[in-house]
């Protein structure tokens, strides 16, 4: 089954209802949401020459037209590839060549240079183009969606490791229906009466958490700031009510923080997902004082997107049981649909409280990496996803995450791999060795931290290697701090010891704190 199948059903019952919004202007009705994808679709087709497995990549901010485009690719049976759009445009144009996307929706449709090599096999089109618009305004009777089976792909999402190039996620039709069914039984209870807010990249978590709020009829609502904006959420709350919307836990500080400041209670969120990186027990306790019970956890990753445990509202709210605090500062318990176990270096099941490797199975599980086997193989071992994540669970089915196996780095629920950011500065002719670490950070979550040893050749300062880290990179995964040293802590096989680089910070810090 085609997952826009939902969109036209619902189309065809609620044709008047509203369906996006830009703030609190409507955008598009139901009818006029499901025409206007199918319109579009229809010129990828006969315009462009897309078809049936054929990559589209969409590459640009939170807007309106994001829904229709999306649903256009996958209205005719291709595969959608969105791109964080942060990226540098460098960092784009791989993911783009790697998915060996025909076509890249930007929203200017001048963002890559022509004569490139990117040009050469993939169109740019622009969210403004006229034959786009014209056909997304077209009044033909609107084609059904394309046939595709429940293991075709329909979302290429492309994580990154801590080693090696980003690795394109195949989630097919059937992951998303799965993922859908999961966050309607254990997330929140989607109706036609909810305002579905976007204010975290739409290429991401945020993004996938649509499908359900189509199914139930319910509004999607674009920010006009097209980002996250604590007053502006506190606005749009009160005047349409019924606001859902998933953020990272730094997003919710600031959410908290703007309704200390100003009064605010809450009024109008109905559900605050969070989930994307650690949130410390005092500050879903402060959440909770200040706007109630109406936060739900959830853990999920790439290759299970969103749907892997799941901490109700009701418990993280619940004060009343014996282990109500270890359960709010858990993960939560495995998703309907997804099996979770706690296992050992041989993939053995840990006994409870004893910590692992988090693995899960079930059918929002992946389909395999885009082109690499390997990987894949290295990754589900017997049906099995391998997180990398340690973690331990209790009696009763509580995750409780307690490390990242790999050294991925979350600031403001972005994830941002260290490697990357080393091989970056280690291109620097005056670098001559480097590692990056994350360290806590009240307003992030983390912070980028580099330590750099300096050839001696020539100048090697904080603003030059800013200035080189910017003109090759997304500005987010710069490191926030560098610390010029003389050399770094390596064990006797010359690995880089990271755990004593976080320990110099910690001393650090506590100095700080002491003076």
């Amino acid at each position: 089954m085609n997952i826009s199948e939902w969109l036209l059903q619902v189309a065809r019952v609620s044709p008047d209802a509203p369906a996006i919004r830009c703030g609190l202007d409507l955008h598009a009705t139901y009818g006029q949401f499901a025409a206007r994808s199918a319109g579009m679709a229809t010129h990828l087709k006969d315009s462009l020459g897309i078809r049936k497995g054929d990559r589209v990549a969409l590459f640009m901010q939170n807007c309106p037209a994001y829904l229709e485009i999306l649903h256009a690719v996958l209205w005719m049976g291709a595969i959608v590839v969105p791109i964080n759009y942060k990226l540098h445009p460098r960092e784009a144009a791989w993911i783009i060549g790697d998915a060996k996307a025909r076509v890249v929706v930007t929203q200017t449709g001048t963002v890559f240079a022509s004569g490139t090599e990117l040009a050469k096999t993939c169109n740019e089109l622009g969210l403004q183009d006229p034959a786009l618009t014209a056909a997304a305004q077209s009044s033909a009777e609107i084609t059904p969606p394309a046939d595709t089976g429940k293991d075709d792909v329909a979302w290429l999402f492309y994580t990154s490791g801590t080693t090696g190039r980003p690795k394109g996620v195949m989630t097919t039709h059937g992951n998303l229906v799965a993922m859908s069914l999961a966050y309607a039984m254990d997330v929140d209870s989607p109706t036609a009466r909810d305002n579905s807010l976007y204010a975290a990249p739409m290429s991401h978590g945020a993004g996938l958490y649509h499908f359900p709020i189509i199914r139930a009829g319910g509004c999607h609502v674009i920010p006009q700031s097209g980002g996250f904006d604590p007053a502006e959420i506190a606005e749009l709350a009160q005047a349409l009510d019924n606001l859902v919307f998933f953020a990272a836990p730094t997003m919710i500080k600031r959410q908290i923080a703007h309704a200390r400041a100003t009064g605010y209670d809450g009024t109008g969120i109905k559900t605050i997902i969070y989930g994307g990186g650690p949130m410390y027990l005092a500050d879903i306790e402060e959440g909770l004082a200040v706007f109630g019970a109406r936060f739900v956890q959830i853990y999920g990753q790439g290759e299970c997107p969103m749907t892997i445990t799941v901490l109700p509202r009701d418990l993280v709210a619940d004060t009343a049981h014996p282990n109500a605090d270890a359960r709010r500062g858990s993960v939560g318990f495995a998703q309907a649909g997804v099996q979770v176990r706690v296992v050992d270096s041989d993939m053995r099941p840990l006994p409870a409280g004893e910590v692992g490797e988090v693995v899960v199975s079930g059918d929002a599980l992946m389909k395999g990496y885009w082109g690499n086997e390997k990987a894949t193989a290295d990754t589900v071992v017997d049906g099995w996803l391998r997180t990398g994540d340690l973690g331990s669970m209790d009696a009763d089915g509580f995750l409780t995450l307690t490390d990242r196996s790999k050294d991925v780095i979350i600031s403001g629920g972005t994830n941002i791999y260290p490697r990357e950011v080393e091989e970056t500065l280690l291109a620097h002719e005056n670098v001559s060795e480097v590692s990056v670490i994350g360290v806590p950070s009240p307003e992030w979550g983390e912070d980028v931290v580099a330590f750099v040893v300096a050839t001696g050749d020539g100048p090697c300062d904080a603003p030059q290697l800013d200035a080189w880290c910017k003109s090759r990179m997304a500005s987010f995964k710069k490191p926030k701090t560098y610390h010029f040293v003389q050399d770094l802590p390596k064990n006797s096989y010359g690995k880089v010891l990271k755990t004593s680089l976080r320990e110099r910070i910690a001393q650090e810090l506590e100095g700080e704190h002491q003076a």
